[in-house]
């Protein structure tokens, strides 16, 4: 009897019973699950935009699933649930899951669009992220920069890629001014003309931007600031109706009365 280990004995014991414990707890999760039924219907939407709220998702969802609540866990269609609301056009993703009280949790990542489009046959769409066409909505208007003009790009359905180098563009530019202080606040629209030249419509001041594309961006900006230091105080804001920056180490400065080249103002651009 001395050399019975009763210790490791009473240790093993505690590990029967609790594993024992273990299998009859799972076997009754296991029967609840069987007969769990959904008790809330929890819908909880992500992102900064706002094209869908909670109200939509729910309704969605009951639309083409029919009622949630009530409904046995067992018997509703999670993966095919998902897989709904991610062909909406507005959702990036989509998950659900159910928790042990009957609790069927939703949760919607929508897409973040960065700006709008507006083509030359007056088309509008939004454009996202990752470079999808999103359709235009009554419900909510993103405040991003609106672009239009003579913009080629068409529109058929939600979510098909950008097809051409000047929308490319446009989304080049309108990232690069993204989170700088200066054209953040200073651009409000963008303008594709007649020679398919890009034209920066500024908040301050009624001449426009000519940068042409979106090639060599920084050093247009650079100069396009230079104008607004050297230039602007000089001239005031009624002086000219465009400055253009699209060819490589000038300032073209057109005046309201017709166009020209201002050379001395040239200089003092050339000496910063």
């Amino acid at each position: 009897m001395k050399n019975i280990r009763w210790g490791l004995i009473f240790n093993v014991f505690l590990g029967v019973i609790a594993l024992a414990g273990l299998v009859v707890l799972m076997g009754l999760i296991s029967r609840k699950d069987a007969v769990q039924v959904c008790t809330v219907l929890k819908v909880n939407v992500e992102g900064k935009e706002t094209f869908i709220d909670q109200h939509d998702i729910s309704r969605m969802i009951n639309n083409q699933f029919g009622a949630i609540v009530g409904k046995e866990l067992k018997a509703i269609k999670f993966e095919e649930i998902e897989n709904a609301i991610e062909k909406l056009p507005y959702v990036s993703n989509a998950e659900i899951h159910a928790d042990m009280d009957g609790t069927i949790n939703v949760n919607v990542h929508q897409r973040e669009v960065i700006l709008r489009v507006i083509n030359r046959d007056g088309k509008e769409f939004y454009v996202d992220t990752k470079g999808h066409k999103i359709p235009v909505t009554l419900k909510y208007v993103p405040h991003v920069l609106v672009v239009n003009g003579k913009i080629q790009e068409g529109y058929t359905k939600p979510l098909e890629p950008i097809a051409t180098k000047m929308v490319h563009d446009l989304i080049r530019i309108v990232e690069h001014i993204k989170g700088d202080e200066l054209w953040e606040n200073q651009i409000v629209q963008i303008f594709v003309n007649e020679q398919s030249d890009i034209e920066l419509i500024p908040r301050v001041g009624k001449e426009v931007l000519v940068i042409g594309s979106s090639d060599s961006l920084d050093y247009k900006l650079s100069r396009l600031e230079m104008y607004y230091k050297n230039i602007l105080p000089k001239v005031g804001t009624e002086a000219y109706a465009k400055v253009n920056v699209k060819y490589g180490g000038q300032i073209i400065c057109e005046r309201r009365e017709g166009w020209y080249m201002d050379s001395l103002q040239m200089k003092i651009n050339m000496k910063n």
